[in-house]
């Protein structure tokens, strides 16, 4: 490393320093604006009717606090007692398929979704899934 420092160097680095100026914290901003809102929340052992009205509550509540995604854990509905009842439907009973079949039926809680996808392996993967809200007007 070279230990001399030329007097133009000098020069501006007194420059600099009297100005006392505030500079911008590029860091700070950066992490601001990536940072989303994300709410993570488990529905194992819920019943199809209290999880209907868990998934209203959540969404709407979600929506007003301009929070981006939900991430929806269901499970993969391996353990589900439906297969013993011939009068439920096998798919539809599990909270996996019928969550995301309650929201699509209901077109104000669709007015506030962007989309609905499936949750990345370290989210849940099949037996989770990602909700992106619009942000509120």
């Amino acid at each position: 490393m070279n230990s001399k420092i030329s007097d133009k160097d000098k020069k501006d680095w007194e420059n600099f320093l009297s100005k006392n100026e505030n500079l911008p914290d590029k860091d700070s901003s950066l992490t601001k604006k990536n940072k989303k809102k994300i709410i993570s929340f488990d529905f194992h052992g819920y019943s199809l009717d209290d999880a209907n009205k868990k998934i209203n509550d959540l969404i709407y509540n979600s929506y007003n606090k301009n929070i981006s995604r939900l991430i929806i854990v269901t499970g993969k509905g391996l353990h589900s007692e439906n297969d013993k009842d011939p009068y439920v439907s096998k798919d539809l009973g599990i909270l996996k398929y019928s969550i995301p079949e309650y929201i699509k039926n209901d077109n104000e809680l669709m007015s506030m979704i962007n989309s609905i996808q499936e949750a990345s392996i370290e989210d849940g993967g099949s037996g989770a899934f990602y909700i992106n809200l619009k942000k509120k007007l």
